[in-house]
């Protein structure tokens, strides 16, 4: 699959069906395929007479293309003479885009502490566990452009990995300066697991079903823009992918 932050079969088919497109006046065979629970996501112009339609199923994305008569149907990617496909364009304005500004307003609206300047012209989301040593790891590895102000993290906080981690998770975000909070901890003063409010036990619980609704499965999970994509990396990044991450050398 190319959409490149690689969700879930799940998550995609919850996310495809905010984008599906509704109509009783489709042509027969499209209209066959949608009773069979084909989501259709817009219609492309194809060559040769077809007419495109960019679709999914139970998450799969997928090309339908009409005949010119608009009697049949055919599902599956069409080469051109050089090998492309020409329907890649088409899925990805029509599902993945739309996909990845829906994943990106998600995680601005989860419960986060930033780590950096707020005028860093570079925002990256990393999911994080308190329990997480490669979390510690990836903290030390970004200073530099964080600290160059060319960076902000912002720690989406989960408590997944060990039985005091939401604990620990509330406790950073229900401290007096997170940011602090996190800092402290990521520098190797554990942070102690304590009774807070039940509207900050709440935030943890949230980001926790944000992390299973987005597929991801380890600590740290980071999301970034790249190229004007989306992407992601799932746990501690080689020094190359790093940078990449970063989106330059180090400072």
């Amino acid at each position: 699959m190319a959409f490149r932050i690689a969700l879930l079969p799940a998550a995609l088919a919850s996310l495809h069906a905010t984008t599906a497109i509704y109509a009783d006046d489709w042509p027969a065979p499209i209209q066959a395929l949608v009773e069979q629970g084909l989501e259709i996501h817009g219609e492309f112009a194809a060559p040769s007479g077809l007419t495109g339609y960019a679709a999914s199923h139970q998450g799969r994305e997928m090309t339908v293309y009409l005949t010119a008569d608009g009697n049949h149907a055919i599902a599956g990617s069409l080469l051109d003479a050089e090998g492309n496909d020409v329907g890649e364009a088409a899925l990805y304005e029509r599902i993945r885009q739309p996909q990845e500004k829906m994943v990106w307003r998600q995680l601005e609206a989860s419960h986060w502490i930033a780590d950096g300047r707020d005028d860093a012209p570079r925002v990256l989301y990393t999911f994080t566990d308190p329990n997480c040593p490669y979390c510690r790891r990836f903290w030390e590895a970004t200073r530099p452009w964080v600290e160059a102000g060319e960076v902000q993290l912002r720690h989406v906080l989960v408590g997944i990995l060990q039985q005091d981690s939401p604990a620990k998770a509330a406790s950073l975000l229900g401290a007096e300066d997170p940011a602090a909070a996190l800092r402290e901890h990521s520098n190797g003063e554990d942070v102690a697991p304590t009774a807070q409010p039940r509207d900050i036990e709440d935030q943890v619980y949230r980001n926790n079903q944000l992390f299973e609704e987005l597929g991801f499965y380890a600590t740290p999970t980071t999301v970034y823009y790249l190229d004007e994509r989306l992407d992601r990396v799932a746990g501690m990044p080689e020094e190359e992918r790093l940078r990449e991450m970063m989106g330059s050398e180090t400072p």
